[in-house]
């Protein structure tokens, strides 16, 4: 199991955490996700043998949301 934490751009709105959220819980490999508003960032534990962190920002950049940085 790996955990990232992905920093995106400020957040504009409440609803951005339901579809971060939602497409999130969907995807295969992600075991667990936190979407943080006040800071913008997105907590990710996901196993690496089914995804990796480029997959999942690919994923976020195709939903809207420019990824700063993954730590």
């Amino acid at each position: 199991m790996t955990n990232k934490t992905f920093q995106l751009e400020t957040f504009t709105c409440p609803s951005c955490v339901a579809k971060i959220e939602g497409v999130l819980k969907k995807t295969k490999g992600i075991e667990q996700s936190e979407v943080l508003f006040n800071s913008s960032r997105v907590k990710v534990a996901y196993d690496d043998a089914t995804i990796n962190d480029n997959q999942i920002k690919f994923k976020l950049e195709g939903l809207g949301y420019k990824v700063l940085s993954v730590k």
